[in-house]
C-alpha cells in the first residue's frame, strides 16, 4: 500500500472534499427539475482556469554525487507547504504565484474530448529532523559527515542537509481529457471528467547540503506523467467551478543541489493532489 507523508496545512485540509460535496447538494435538493446524462457538444470551445492544490508524496531515495561524496539517503519523507489563507495573497494578481497553484488553457478537438496546457505548480519540502537510511561516502576531511556509510542511519537536520522545491514543484504538462455530463438544469451542467497528462519538471530546488553555498535556481530536473478525475459545475454556459483529485509519477535524474555544476541529486516518488479551480468557457468563432 502506497503512504503518503502527512502534509502540513494552512488552509483548512479539507476544502475540495467540501466544495465537491457543496456541488452535489445543490443538484440532489433539486433533483425533480434537472435532466439526466445530457449529450454534450463541446467542439470548437476554449476554456482556461486558475485554483489552488493541496498534495502529499511518497517517500522517496534520494541519490546526492559530487567530486567527493556519492550516497543515497532512503525513505525520505516530505510534505508540502501551504500558504496561510489570506484574500490579499491568494487573490492579488501581482501574489498569486506564492501559494501552490493550478493553472491551465485548453481546447476541446471534439464534442467530449480535450487537449489542454497547464502547470501544476506545487511545493515538496523535506522533513527535518527525521531519520534516514544511509549508504554511500562522504570523503572530505573537513566535514563533520566524512565517513563510509553501508546500511547505516542519519538524521537529516541543518548543516547536513535542507532540501526544498518550494517555488517550486513545478510539473508544466499537456492533458488529454473526456467530459461527460452527468446532470443538467437551468444555468446548471455538473459534468465528469477524467484524463492523463505527461510533461516535464522544472523545479527552483533550495538546497543546502554539506554546508556548501546554498542553490536556489530553476532547473529542467526530469518529466512527470499523471491521471486525473474531477467534477465540473458548469454555471451559465461560460463560468464553471472544478474540484479535481489527481495522482502520478515523477522522475528527477538531474536535480542541482550545490553552486558546482558537478553536484547533482536524483529521486523518484509518487504524487496525490486534490485542487479547486475556478474558470471560464469561450469560443472565438461564435
Amino acid at each position: 500500500m502506497v503512504n503518503f507523508a502527512p502534509t502540513q496545512y494552512k488552509m483548512k485540509k479539507h476544502t475540495p472534499l467540501l466544495i465537491s460535496l457543496w456541488i452535489f447538494g445543490i443538484f440532489i435538493s433539486n433533483a425533480q427539475t434537472f435532466t439526466y446524462f445530457q449529450p454534450l457538444d463541446y467542439k470548437g470551445q476554449f476554456f482556461g482556469y486558475w485554483g489552488w492544490n493541496v498534495d502529499g508524496y511518497t517517500a522517496s531515495d534520494i541519490h546526492f554525487k559530487g567530486e567527493d561524496y556519492n550516497f543515497t539517503l532512503s525513505g525520505v519523507k516530505a510534505y508540502d507547504r501551504q500558504s496561510n489563507f489570506d484574500v490579499k495573497l491568494y487573490c492579488n494578481p501581482l501574489r498569486a504565484t506564492i501559494p501552490q497553484y493550478n493553472f491551465r488553457f485548453g481546447y476541446f478537438i471534439s464534442p467530449h474530448y480535450n487537449i489542454s496546457f497547464g502547470i501544476d505548480h506545487m511545493k515538496y519540502v523535506v522533513k527535518q529532523l527525521q531519520v534516514v537510511g544511509i549508504d554511500g561516502y562522504i570523503d572530505n576531511p573537513a566535514s563533520n559527515y566524512s565517513s563510509i556509510y553501508e546500511d547505516y542511519e542519519i538524521l537529516i537536520r541543518p548543516g547536513f542537509l535542507q532540501f526544498e522545491h518550494t517555488d517550486g514543484l513545478n510539473y508544466i504538462n499537456t492533458e488529454y481529457r473526456r467530459v461527460d455530463n452527468l446532470i443538467t438544469g437551468p444555468h446548471l451542467k455538473l459534468n465528469a471528467t477524467e484524463g492523463v497528462s505527461a510533461g516535464i519538471l522544472l523545479p527552483k530546488t533550495n538546497c543546502t547540503l554539506l554546508d556548501n553555498a546554498r542553490y536556489d535556481e530553476f532547473h529542467l530536473a526530469g518529466f512527470g506523467m499523471g491521471i486525473m478525475a474531477g467534477l465540473n459545475l458548469e454555471i451559465y454556459k461560460y463560468f464553471f467551478i472544478q474540484s479535481e483529485f489527481k495522482s502520478g509519477y515523477i522522475n528527477m535524474p538531474d536535480i542541482r543541489t550545490t553552486m558546482d555544476p558537478v553536484d547533482r541529486a536524483d529521486q523518484q516518488f509518487v504524487f496525490a493532489q486534490w485542487n479547486v479551480v475556478f474558470g471560464a468557457n469561450f469560443n472565438l468563432n461564435k
